[in-house]
């Protein structure tokens, strides 16, 4: 039976989410809202448009945790229950259109929507991150990703601060301590997508070569970032309009740079949210740049947002694509060497994967990340060559156009390209979509593919650099040859540390030159100026080590450095310069009293999980320090409150500390 797998999952994603969405249809969310951040509020009146399709008496919305003091169904007050889940309306319903329900409602957030920096002096700023299914922790809207919806919004927040959200902004309006943000996005999108940031802004306005306007954000004092962060955007845009051949499906394209954000960024409609630890300068961007993210979650725009998965079973068809797409603006702007290294480097995970029995196949919902970008944009690319660029490219073309504003399943792609390619792609995709292993051997063993030729060469590095004496001087060598050939034979390390060598080059001498021969001393030295704040502070570290002698020197060399945002070199700095007695030790108690700072909650998550990796280490435990561990067993961002926990954890069973405990404690009994 063709494709039975994915027409069997389509029906039962149909029998598990289908029952409202086949009876009621939801149209249009209007909301005007009103978000205090200091006492972590959000409250406000909703209204939704909605047709009634069958006769039924179960109609609900989801709402988190929330308080509604009141229902309306087409001006008229309406019973419903409220399990602090859904509200669930009490109504029998017959088929109607254009049914008006209003509800007025207050929550105090515990997920989706972030209040950052308000109570500790740090960067103020609110945030939401709807992902899968939690805008109905701030908003009473729809989990259920089959159920779009357009959206009418206005946010009323604290003056002086600037709120941005979906669709386009037709109106502000200033009281005296509010202002009014009025956006409206007219096209349906699933609820998870809805967003607001709201912080302190400039920004700065791009055109694409269709006319879409694109607005980048930045905090006022990075001014000389913008340049560096957004590099390529506009680009970007263009490319992928052309590549992808469907105009951008939105009003207008923002992307907000935020604090302690969860993930690297998301794809929101029509307004990108990122952490801003991609906002960078010139030297930054050589080593953490926006580039590959940027044009990630830009290419969701179309896969994702125009078109959504119906299930997790099909989540490929969002992270694959966009990954894909971004490599392939990657190329556009860094060249095919690095499309390949990148492709290359992915399937090496896979294969990692693999070995490590971590493997599922790409339509289970519970595979992982790695699963679903990286053999989804393999799939794509593998897909590509056998049917061809031209064939290709419609087939995405069709797909896009066929369901703009719907869900989709893996069967609407696979049958586009099986129409416009005229082959039968049954074990193609059965290959891909259902075999848990990655198919590497099919990759290899087909000429048509650039990449076997590619993966193949990388396997006779050895060969190449042995009869070619000026491998790591010659420019039309792609640095990510010389850096695999390094980690094959260290011994190659003392010919390839010279200054013609790029940064990525010199950055893999440096990591790999942990024991540095006297000899090589001074050229190594120069890694400290290096245009790269990953080489400075290896370079800094290892220099430090085999040369205790020449300790004070490297210290006063980089005493003004700071690195990335997480502060990377100076804390490093920190330490090594409480760690060198004969380095100014009349300074220590301000070198520890910074370091033991950067563990406060009005710094970013990265800067004081690094700094709670230094405490550990040098067992820096003083009150200030356990109180902001204590602190963070709290932040929502996950990898801070892990971090922290497990400190808290090792501390309690150390009697050393239960006093300073005990009285943090009593001092904070909320904690």
């Amino acid at each position: 039976m063709k494709h039975f797998l994915y027409v069997y999952l389509g029906v039962f994603s149909s029998l598990l989410w289908g029952q409202q969405i086949d009876d009621v249809d939801f149209k249009s969310i209007i909301a005007n809202v009103t978000i205090n951040p200091i006492q972590k509020e959000i409250s406000g009146d909703v209204t939704y448009i909605f047709d009634v399709l069958n006769p039924t008496d179960s109609v609900f919305i989801d709402a988190k945790q929330m308080e509604i003091s009141k229902m309306m169904l087409n001006k008229r007050e309406i019973s419903f229950t409220n399990d602090r889940k859904k509200l669930r309306l009490q109504v029998s319903f017959k088929r109607s259109d254009n049914n008006t329900l209003t509800l007025t409602y207050r929550t105090n957030p515990k997920k989706a929507m972030y209040f950052v920096g308000w109570e500790y002096n740090g960067r103020a700023q609110v945030w939401t991150q709807g992902q899968g299914k939690n805008t109905s922790h701030w908003l009473p809207s729809f989990d259920d990703m089959n159920e779009k919806t357009s959206l009418d919004l206005i946010v009323n927040f604290p003056k002086n601060y600037t709120v941005v959200a979906n669709g386009e902004l037709i109106k502000q309006t200033k009281t005296d301590s509010l202002t009014a943000w009025h956006y409206v996005s007219n096209k349906p999108m699933s609820n998870y997508l809805f967003a607001i940031a709201a912080g302190k802004y400039d920004k700065k306005l791009l055109c694409s070569a269709t006319g879409v306007t694109q607005e980048l954000y930045y905090y006022p004092e990075d001014s000389l970032k913008v340049e560096s962060t957004y590099r390529y955007s506009e680009q970007i845009f263009n490319f992928l309009e052309s590549e992808i051949g469907v105009q951008y499906p939105w009003e207008n394209y923002k992307q907000i740079p935020v604090a302690d954000f969860l993930y690297a960024g998301m794809e929101n409609t029509s307004a990108t949210i990122f952490s801003d630890a991609y906002v960078v300068d010139n030297i930054g961007f050589i080593d953490r740049n926006y580039v590959n993210v940027n044009a990630h979650e830009l290419a969701h725009q179309w896969f994702g947002d125009l078109v959504t998965e119906t299930s997790g079973t099909h989540h490929w068809l969002q992270e694959g694509f966009a990954t894909y797409y971004a490599l392939l603006a990657e190329r556009d702007v860094f060249g095919s060497d690095y499309y390949k290294m990148r492709l290359y480097e992915y399937a090496n995970e896979l294969q990692a994967q693999d070995k490590n029995r971590q493997s599922t196949a790409l339509l289970n919902p519970k595979s992982s990340s790695t699963t679903f970008y990286k053999k989804g944009a393999w799939l794509l690319h593998a897909l590509r060559v056998k049917i061809g660029d031209k064939a290709f490219k419609l087939a995405v073309k069709r797909y896009l156009e066929a369901h703009a504003f719907k869900n989709v399943e893996s069967e609407d792609f696979i049958k586009e390209a099986e129409a416009v390619s005229g082959q039968n792609l049954d074990a193609f995709f059965d290959l891909w979509l259902n075999t848990v292993a990655f198919p590497i051997e099919s990759i290899l063993n087909n000429p048509k593919d650039e990449m076997s030729f590619y993966i193949k060469q990388l396997q006779y590095l050895d060969c190449l650099a042995e009869h070619d004496a000026n491998f790591f001087v010659d420019s039309s060598r792609f640095y990510f040859e010389k850096q695999e050939l390094l980690k094959k034979h260290p011994e190659l390390i003392t010919e390839a540390l010279i200054l013609q060598n790029g940064v990525e080059v010199r950055q893999t001498v440096a990591q790999m030159l942990t024991i540095i021969p006297l000899e090589l001393q001074s050229t190594y030295e120069t890694f400290l100026d290096d245009k790269s704040y990953q080489t400075q502070e290896i370079a800094l570290y290892n220099l430090w080590v085999n040369f205790p002698e020449q300790r004070s020197k490297y210290l006063e060399h980089t005493k003004k450095y700071m690195g990335f945002k997480s502060k990377n070199i100076r804390q490093l700095w920190l330490v090594l310069a409480l760690s060198t007695p004969e380095f100014k030790s009349e300074n220590n108690q301000r070198y520890l009293n910074e370091l033991i700072s950067y563990t406060g909650p009005e710094y970013d998550f990265e800067v004081r999980e690094l700094a709670f990796s230094y405490i550990d280490a040098l067992q820096l435990y003083t009150e200030e320090s356990i109180s902001n561990i204590i602190q963070a067993t709290h932040h929502h961002n996950w990898r801070l409150s892990k971090t922290a926990k497990h400190m808290l954890s090792a501390l309690e069973q150390n009697p050393e500390y239960t006093s300073i405990l005990n009285k943090l404690q009593e001092e904070q009994p909320k904690l």
